[in-house]
């Protein structure tokens, strides 16, 4: 028995309570999710799911494009981490596990 996790991104683009309802229900027909609730003032989308049907990044590229496609953005952003103190292949092998490991 799968326990439910959440993930919590923002939402661009509403601007009233219908807005509100319509990511709410486009979200909740992704594979996977319980419950999607949006904070209008926080302007923000927290998904209730259960990770054995559907891996986070799976999710969130289903609900992203569901949101897309009712007309309101997920905003996303490439990260550059510095990483020092790596001496050697071996280094460089462990730190990639490790953030291939990350949900």
């Amino acid at each position: 028995m799968s326990t439910t996790r959440q993930l919590t991104v923002p939402v661009i683009g509403m601007t009233c309570a219908n807005c509100v309802a319509s990511v709410e229900r486009n979200s909740k027909k992704a594979n996977g999710v319980a419950d999607a609730a949006v904070n209008f003032a926080t302007e923000k989308l927290t998904i209730s799911y259960d990770p054995a049907i559907q891996k986070p990044k799976e999710l969130l590229a289903e609900v992203m494009a569901r949101v897309e496609k009712a007309g309101y953005h997920i905003p996303t952003a490439d990260v550059e981490l510095p990483i020092t103190g790596m001496t050697c292949a071996n280094c460089v092998a462990t730190v990639e596990r490790t953030l291939n490991r990350l949900e």
